[in-house]
């Protein structure tokens, strides 16, 4: 048996402090449009705040994941909490589609039966949540780009901040125009930006949750690369999947041509190490060495 690993956690006091500084701007933006939504009437400014809201447990959430993923592994918890980021991931975006589903249906309500809305101050709200929320996603973006926890928080900034300039158009609408009719519209169109922003996120982080191949990794590449070794005759029962973030695990079993010492057969298997790692940025190897042991020779299949 042999591996290789190289397990860090890229979460820093500094990543800390963005995130709990963007938790308590979005909840200063909640309370403050769902009291104005309350005083003016408006859905849109209401579903502004719902959306806030939703923010602010997302960030909470990824606040959590990333202080977790930093606790020791123990001997019950042996990969420790490496996957509560991504956990964190999936609740987010998952929270984000039911939001959508619920303010769509108000918002069908809404434009059969619209109502006179104090449109300034869903003026004055949006653009402050736009100030807000730009100024949150701002601080985040930089580390969004290489932790899916913390680009789960990023897109519900960046959708928020897009929906407050939809409630902002719909606010002038209203206050120059008197179609107060555009406030349901405005909703249903907010419900439908946050579905598709939110699909591929959520695809991606189900795709680890269920222990798929990463979409970077093709086995058919790798087996040609192993299998050119001249001591190897096969490599079968593979399992590659992405445990959180970043790291990558392969483990396999590798048939040998002949029954070889175990110095020759530790040369190879940190050729094949060496493989992994520098072409598919694979950091976590299990190889089981083997020769004419398996019965099913497989590639992805369950050995016995």
């Amino acid at each position: 048996m042999d591996h290789r690993h190289n397990h860090h956690s890229d979460f820093t006091k500094d990543k800390g402090i963005k995130l709990v500084l963007a938790i308590f701007l979005n909840i200063l933006i909640t309370i403050i449009q769902a009291i104005g939504g309350l005083i003016s009437g408006s859905l849109s400014l209401m579903s502004d705040a719902l959306h806030n809201f939703s923010d602010v447990i997302a960030l909470v959430i990824s606040y959590i994941a990333s202080v977790l993923i930093n606790k020791k592994q123990t001997v019950h918890k042996t990969f420790g909490y490496k996957r509560a980021e991504i956990v964190a991931a999936f609740i987010n975006t998952l929270a984000l589609i039911i939001v959508a589903v619920f303010l769509g249906i108000e918002s069908v309500k809404r434009f059969y039966r619209p109502e006179v809305i104090s449109s300034m101050w869903v003026i004055a709200l949006s653009i402050t949540a736009i100030l807000f929320n730009g100024f949150s996603a701002l601080i985040l973006k930089k580390d969004s780009a290489d932790n899916l926890n913390i680009k789960s928080s990023y897109l519900h900034l960046i959708s928020d901040m897009f929906t407050s300039v939809a409630v902002l158009t719909g606010g002038a609408i209203m206050y120059f125009f008197k179609f107060y009719w555009i406030d349901g519209v405005l909703t249903l169109l907010i419900a439908g930006y946050l579905v598709y922003s939110s699909v591929f996120l959520l695809s991606e982080t189900l795709k680890v949750l269920m222990l798929f191949t990463p979409s970077s990794i093709i086995i058919d590449d790798i087996n040609q690369k192993i299998c050119a070794i001249p001591e190897v005759q096969n490599i079968h029962h593979v399992h590659v999947w992405q445990l959180d973030n970043k790291q990558i695990h392969f483990e396999g079993h590798v048939d040998f041509n002949d029954d070889m010492p175990l110095n020759k057969v530790n040369i190879v298997l940190g050729e094949i190490r060496s493989i992994l790692h520098e072409q598919f940025n694979i950091e976590h190897v299990t190889l089981q060495p083997e020769y004419n042991s398996c019965h099913t020779k497989d590639l992805v299949g369950e050995g016995h």
